[in-house]
């Protein structure tokens, strides 16, 4: 009995000290395994820290971007600062432009919209389009893949297609009531306008609203041709100056573009009419030099920097090239330009307006953090 008792002590003394050794064991596994989870996690963190941000890779994504420029025409110095815009602001980008230019051809318009679509541009901006003749290519373009940003071209219709626009109506309010108030509400008038085009359409809407509110104010004339449009306009109203050829006669000329505003203020200045005021719409260097000069005719103007226009315009572009849902229709508000406002002892250039025209000059519209990130990187190259 005795014997039976020490070997059961023995036997439970040998499984506690079994149970011990299993104890410790485990605890130095436990305490080895917890010694390389530590000695992983700042190797991790620093893999970690050493790949790029989301930011950063979204930036780097957006370098390199084939730009495609499709222009109804590109006439003029109005249209030459717009497309400078468009290729500083792709080229601050770190991509690269192709103007493509239709010559106020509805044909090779739709032609050139194929034609980038089919070169697989990463983007296409569209300037001056047309709805009707754009509407296989743009849906070409969409079924690809590939944003559109357009200006002044009605294509609201299409959906994921950003419309740049400016506030076509005020920019003729702005110059309407401008000529009423100088010409005391009375007089003749020639109008400068060509329809067929969305912004021209917008501007008309304003001018019949102008003649019903001011019944002495009378058109005599009106003409407009958009495919030489400064010597046309010259040509014609010149004739028209031949058939009104008394000091009284007209009154004042009413330009819906500023390639009108030129050639009718051509005209009268080699009439020797410098009694009949110009009021135009847009504004370049050359029409402002032309405002500035007391002799000129055109004392007026009403217009978006055409410069800030191509800048805000890639900028949606990219923002779309970035996924981001842009609106479907951007307004960019006009200024009003008068010679009374502008030095007499010097001449300047769209540069410099912002000095003497509040609202003039460069704009934020459409900017983003990462864009002005994007934007730091490439000129830091």
């Amino acid at each position: 009995m005795t014997q039976r008792k020490f070997k059961s002590t023995w036997l439970a003394l040998a499984l506690v000290l079994v149970l011990v050794l299993a104890a410790c064991g485990n605890k130095e596994e436990n305490n080895a395994g917890s010694s390389a989870s530590a000695s992983e996690t700042p190797s991790a963190s620093a893999s970690a820290s050493a790949e790029p941000s989301e930011s950063a890779s979204s930036v780097e994504a957006l370098k390199g971007k084939k730009i495609a420029l499709v222009m109804r025409f590109n006439t003029g110095t109005f249209s030459a600062q717009y497309v400078d815009g468009v290729k500083k602001q792709v080229a601050k980008f770190g991509g690269e432009v192709t103007v493509l230019s239709s010559d106020n051809d509805l044909a090779k318009l739709a032609a050139n919209l194929d034609s980038a679509v089919n070169q697989k541009f990463d983007g296409i901006l569209i300037d001056h389009g047309d709805a009707a003749a754009l509407t296989n290519g743009v849906n070409n373009a969409k079924a690809a893949g590939i944003p559109i940003v357009a200006f002044d071209s009605g294509l609201q219709a299409f959906e994921g297609v950003t419309n740049l626009a400016q506030n076509d109506q005020q920019l003729a309010e702005f110059t309407l009531e401008k000529l009423a108030e100088e010409a005391g509400g009375k007089g003749n008038i020639v109008k400068v306008w060509v329809a067929g085009f969305p912004p021209m359409e917008s501007r008309q809407i304003s001018y019949k609203a102008f003649i019903e509110k001011y019944p002495d104010i009378k058109e005599i004339a009106a003409f407009g041709d958009a495919s030489n449009p400064q010597l046309d306009t010259q040509n014609k109203l010149e004739a028209v100056l031949k058939q009104y050829p008394n000091k009284g006669d007209i009154t004042a000329v009413w330009a819906a573009w500023d390639e009108f505003a030129k050639g009718a203020a051509n005209a009268i200045k080699q009439a020797g009419r410098d009694e009949i005021k110009v009021y135009g719409i847009d504004l370049s260097d050359e029409d402002l030099k032309m405002i500035q000069d007391p002799t000129n005719p055109w004392v007026a103007s009403a217009a978006v920097d055409p410069t800030s226009i191509g800048t805000v315009q890639v900028r949606y572009l990219y923002q779309k090239l970035n996924g981001d849902t842009t609106d479907a229709v951007v307004q960019l508000e006009p200024v009003f330009v008068h010679r009374d406002s502008l030095p007499k002892d010097k001449v300047i250039t769209t540069a410099e307006l912002s000095q003497y025209v509040d609202g003039w000059g460069s704009s934020e519209l459409g900017n983003t953090d990462y864009l002005k990130e994007l934007e730091a990187s490439v000129g830091a190259k």
